[in-house]
């Protein structure tokens, strides 16, 4: 497998991830403009929204996410592994441990923790370098929060703001789990049981997704 490939999760052949990339990109961008059009789409096409867990393997193909009018970093990070792969840009799902400083309190109550894992972000490369890009905060909600909005250029790494703009802390770094070549779906539920207090198999619904409110 190489950083190219088309996967069971990252299914770019889909007509749903063709038609999106063929909306948001051209044939005369070169391939970094076409980076940062998708992590711009992606980005803000996508509210985002931590408060949603699925636990069936389909629900994380990015032709499914597509359909779906909101996601969080995870469901992001997908998206934009499987459009820079159909675009010829090789690409890798990157998982950490994260701290949010910031709007966790309903996470905390369900999960037992202000700890986030595995966040999701994406390694890719252009010019014959890995960066860093992390897509998962709508604009909007940067405004909403006070944080200055993760912009991608192509050229240098993205990742999440350490503060927002009154320089209070709003995402820490705790751990740093790697790049994946495909969507490791066995060690993301893993991870998460682990981690997760709260979550247990007496609370996972029938239908697999398991809303937090």
């Amino acid at each position: 497998m190489t950083y190219l490939d088309e996967t069971y999760f990252f299914d770019y052949s889909h007509p749903r991830i063709q038609q999106y990339v063929d909306d948001h990109t051209s044939k005369e961008d070169s391939l970094q403009e076409k980076s940062v059009k998708l992590y711009n789409a992606i980005r803000d096409g996508w509210r985002y929204n931590p408060y949603q867990i699925r636990f069936k393997r389909e629900e994380w193909q990015s032709s499914c996410i597509m359909e779906r009018p909101e996601g969080h970093c995870l469901d992001k990070s997908i998206l934009f592994v499987s459009c820079l792969r159909a675009v010829g840009i090789p690409a890798r799902v990157h998982l950490a441990k994260v701290r949010n400083h910031i709007a966790a309190e309903k996470l905390m109550a369900l999960l037992g923790t202000d700890e986030l894992t595995p966040h999701g972000m994406v390694d890719l490369m252009l010019d014959g370098k890995w960066l860093k890009a992390s897509p998962a905060f709508n604009k909007s909600l940067c405004d909403k929060l006070n944080v200055d909005t993760l912009e991608f250029d192509g050229r240098t790494d993205s990742v999440f703001q350490e503060f927002d703009k009154e320089g209070g802390l709003f995402m820490e770094y705790l751990e740093d789990y790697g790049g994946f070549e495909d969507f490791p779906f066995d060690f993301v539920i893993d991870n998460m049981k682990a981690h997760y207090s709260g979550l247990t198999d007496d609370n996972i619904p029938e239908d697999g997704l398991l809303e937090i409110k």
